[in-house]
């Protein structure tokens, strides 16, 4: 593995949030399910394309690309060492042989220039500690005129799922320090200013924000939806220190909630996300510079 900056983002996705994430791929595939395909329809991917997923986690975005780029080949990189070791089983399952995974912090992952066609992302790019030296070796990684193409969080109010969530276990939706608003985690790019500010400092071009909003899908029913969520380090870190009896009126609560949201196909609730498109200057435009 290459060098780590991401120092704190590191420990999670290594500790027990990456192996929650892991042991849970199907569900968090679910949860994400509606955006792959606008994400990979506006990525345009080619079939002899060389595809960069970032943040892939357990890897089925990155699969997906390789498909399309079947005469081409897709790597996904990630900071979680369980989460890819599931994406590699999975990949050898599908028998994909044009996908590969490497551990490492795109913030400063050593990317041969030039040597990807388009970049793509499904929620992996807004953990960065330093995000305009990971948007910049992105477009580094990229040859001239390649694509960029990710999803993101909108803003915190808009997002269903985190509303229910949050006003079960804890009575309230919390409200957000506008100082700590751009520190990593999954809404630092709900800013869409802040999104076209990051890729012009890091010399991309044609950015392109539109909003979606997906139906995601926890669980098969509303037990098996708290369970999943129950499992993710913010819904420990709120619970920590609860007694076992609060611990229980929280998982009742939870599992009440999401009771009016059970659907045949699982528990369904709203997300609001960014589908954001870029490019890399071509060779023509950077000669006129």
């Amino acid at each position: 593995m290459q060098p780590i900056v991401n120092v704190e983002q590191a420990q999670a996705w290594n500790g027990p949030e990456g192996r929650h994430w892991a042991d849970h791929a199907a569900e968090w595939d679910a949860v994400s399910a509606e955006l792959n395909e606008p994400l990979l329809t506006v990525a345009g991917i080619k079939p002899d394309d060389r595809v960069l997923d970032l943040g892939c986690g357990n890897g089925q975005s990155t699969r997906l690309a390789a498909r399309r780029a079947r005469d081409g080949y897709a790597l996904g990189v990630d900071l979680s060492g369980p989460m890819l070791q599931t994406a590699r089983a999975h990949a050898a399952g599908e028998g994909l042989t044009n996908v590969r995974f490497e551990q490492g912090d795109v913030q400063v992952h050593p990317f041969p220039p030039g040597e990807f066609d388009v970049a793509l992302s499904r929620g992996g790019l807004t953990f960065f500690t330093d995000p305009v030296a990971a948007f910049t070796n992105i477009a580094h990684a990229l040859r001239p005129g390649g694509r960029l193409a990710f999803t993101c969080a909108r803003a915190i109010d808009e997002q269903q799922w985190f509303t229910v969530f949050m006003t079960a276990l804890v009575g309230r939706v919390p409200h957000t320090d506008p100082g700590a608003a751009y520190e990593p985690g999954m809404f630092s790019l709900a800013d869409p200013q802040r999104i076209d500010d990051l890729l012009t400092t890091a010399d991309f071009r044609d950015i392109t924000i539109t909003g979606l909003d997906p139906a995601m899908t926890y669980g098969h029913d509303a037990a098996d939806a708290t369970q999943l969520v129950l499992g993710t380090g913010p819904a420990r870190a709120l619970l920590d220190g609860s007694d076992r009896h609060a611990a229980s009126r929280a998982r009742v609560a939870l599992t009440t909630a999401l009771s009016t949201y059970e659907h045949p196909d699982g528990v369904q609730l709203k997300g609001a996300f960014w589908l954001v498109t870029a490019a890399t200057e071509t060779d023509d435009q950077r000669f006129v510079h």
